[in-house]
């Protein structure tokens, strides 16, 4: 008991309050009442909780038996819209976390530790096999693994502009896929505001996975200065959010969808953006995912009130999962 005091009173002070405050003035407008039980989620990384995505390149036949010993069961059980037998993810309401693998050249790791909600883009998406997908802003990796998980791909394109995450990105995708398939994939570091006038209508589905004010890191900033640097270049985030969204309309072939999605729960970089495009771009329609967040409600909880074309999906203790925003679109 000492102990986990003493790291609850570590991790507290490790609240970067010129970001809280920020958050409290925002997010008491945007979600009422709401607010103060995810902000008790959020600024408590105790009940914080970590999915398992197993790997099915790896075959880890042992680990699942080890995972239901420890209280883990499958995520995803409802009667989802799309749900391939091939992805396998496993949760607790318990807190904590699953050992990590390390990283090591030319072994694949087994599993993948992550936000259980950050697969709801990834099934919103509902990639099939030989269907061509570009994962826009892919770093560090997850979703792209994901999709893999899913389906065999015809071509798969994942980029990342920023140095530092192509890197993580790279290791990410040796660290769980195997040789012959590593070389179906192309990994650019491309702006990918240009990737639609660049290879324009050539994939059938994009997943732009934005840029955003990642609200639980940002929470836990230990540098003040740059904390305050990242809130005001906030505002700026939505613009460029915006544009990836056009260039990844402008990649997709006519038919072809786009999941669109953030970490944040920020009205003015997810329902905003969106509403933004739906209003500029008339070759786009929304579409509707509700049943996806009904198959998932026991596990999920999603903001009440959101158009049919998007979810929230709020932390609250024992379902500590997202903040995620997910929406989708198809092009005409």
């Amino acid at each position: 008991l000492k102990l986990e005091n003493r790291t609850k009173g570590k991790l507290q002070k490790q609240i970067c309050q010129i970001v809280l405050d920020h958050f409290e003035k925002q997010y008491t407008t945007e979600l009422g009442d709401t607010w103060t039980s995810v902000r008790d989620v959020l600024t408590n990384p105790l009940c914080w909780q970590y999915a398992v995505l197993l790997n099915k390149f790896s075959q880890p036949a042992e680990l699942e038996n080890a995972l239901h010993v420890k209280g883990y069961h499958p995520a995803f059980q409802g009667p989802l819209p799309y749900l391939p037998s091939s992805l396998k993810c496993y949760i607790r309401r318990n807190p904590g976390r699953f050992p990590a693998q390390k990283h090591q050249a030319g072994k694949l790791k087994e599993y993948y530790l992550l936000n259980a909600a950050s697969l709801l883009p990834v099934l919103a998406l509902e990639v099939k096999d030989a269907e061509d997908v570009l994962d826009l802003c892919a770093a560090p990796g997850g979703k792209s693994v994901a999709i893999l998980q899913c389906a065999y791909p015809g071509q798969f394109h994942c980029n990342e502009y920023d140095d530092l995450r192509l890197r993580w990105l790279k290791e990410t995708i040796e660290s769980f896929i195997p040789d012959p398939l590593i070389n179906l994939i192309t990994v650019s570091k491309l702006d990918g505001r240009h990737i639609g006038d660049l290879k324009p209508e050539l994939y059938d589905k994009v997943l732009v996975d934005a840029p955003c004010s990642n609200d639980r890191s940002w929470l836990f900033s230990s540098d003040i200065q740059q904390a305050a640097l990242r809130l005001i270049q906030r505002k700026e985030l939505s613009s460029l959010q915006f544009q990836l969204l056009r260039s990844g309309i402008k990649a997709l072939r006519p038919g072809g969808s786009l999941v669109y999605s953030t970490c944040t729960l920020s009205k003015a970089e997810n329902s905003d953006v969106i509403n933004l495009i739906l209003n500029s771009c008339s070759n786009v329609m929304p579409v509707d995912i509700s049943e996806m967040a009904k198959a998932v409600s026991q596990e999920f909880t999603f903001l009440s009130g959101t158009q049919h074309h998007e979810l929230l999906v709020l932390p609250e203790k024992g379902r500590a999962w997202g903040p995620m925003y997910i929406a989708k679109l198809k092009k005409m």
